[in-house]
């Protein structure tokens, strides 16, 4: 077994381990053969070469369909390992090129994206053209993970952001304010907890970040809500709250440009309410030049006056 250890080419053929998990997904040597444009032959023949230079047999027939074997799916567990460090390896040496290319994965909440990060994502195309932004959104503990995991090369969330590993970085704060139909009990210029504890209210969902400071604004009252609705979309809290159906506290830029909405009022809270948001990294990430014009660009994009 030793020698064996010692003389295995241990060398690996891209173009065979792609052909090989297709075969594995879809279970036939023809369907992979299709996706990847080559005739069936010449699948096997990537197998068997593959199979022969790791001396392990990879796949088996079970019925009509193509299965892994146990060293096969041994395989098939490091072959996402091996297609991100070879992509990360493709955008590091974009950084060698001349001008900025390359591609960012981006992680953000569904406001940010929808409020915030278009004005950016613009400027950035049309300055760096050859330059690709991903963007993902999700709730801010799982944007973390996911950058702690290095499926995100960033996130743009709300604070409080948990992580050893992470470096965070300010970027601005956003204003709560109330809102309300214009032609139902139309809120004041200002409204506090008691002003709203009364009223149905359509809230975040219990688990957000952004639910857990308007729980504490009540508190500092001594106040509950007791929402009528909790949802997960800040634009379906304001399409309900536009229906006619209560009354909400959103996100400041979720009312402003694009985001403003015709049948609502805004009203600002008293005491004064607001989210930071924030830019997580991790803390040994390279920073390439890709990278770093899109954290630049976010954080200018959050200084007062600019969004």
């Amino acid at each position: 077994m030793q020698g064996m250890r010692k003389t295995l080419d241990k060398s690996l053929n891209l173009d065979q381990l792609r052909s090989f998990a297709l075969v594995i997904e879809t279970g036939s040597f023809s369907a992979a053969a299709d996706r990847l444009g080559l005739s069936q032959p010449a699948v096997s023949l990537q197998i068997r070469q593959l199979e022969r230079r790791l001396a392990v047999r990879l796949v088996e027939r079970v019925g009509k369909r193509a299965q892994a074997t146990p060293a096969g799916m041994e395989l098939l567990r490091h072959a996402q390992n091996i297609e991100t460090a070879v992509e990360n390896a493709i955008d590091a040496l974009a950084d060698h090129a001349s001008g900025v290319a390359g591609r960012v994965r981006l992680g953000t909440g569904a406001t940010a994206c929808l409020h915030f990060l278009p004005a950016v994502l613009r400027g950035l195309r049309e300055r760096f053209p050859e330059l690709g932004v991903v963007v993902s959104t999700g709730n801010t503990e799982d944007q973390a993970r996911k950058v702690e995991e290095n499926s995100l090369e960033l996130a743009l969330v709300t604070l409080p952001a948990a992580g050893r590993s992470l470096a965070v970085m300010p970027v601005l704060d956003d204003e709560f304010v109330a809102i309300g139909r214009h032609d139902l009990a139309p809120l004041k210029a200002r409204v506090s907890p008691r002003d709203l504890a009364g009223l149905p209210l359509v809230l975040f969902e219990p688990a957000a970040n952004t639910r857990r400071l308007v729980d504490r604004w009540f508190a500092a009252e001594g106040l509950q809500p007791r929402p009528v609705m909790e949802l997960g979309s800040v634009e379906a809290m304001k399409e309900m709250v536009a229906a006619g159906l209560g009354y909400a506290i959103v996100p400041g830029m979720a009312m402003t440009g694009r985001g403003a909405h015709p049948e609502l009022k805004a009203s600002r809270l008293n005491p004064r309410m607001h989210r930071a948001l924030a830019i997580v990294v991790r803390r040994d990430k390279p920073v390439s030049k890709a990278l770093r014009v899109v954290l630049d660009a976010i954080v200018a994009a959050g200084k007062p006056g600019r969004h």
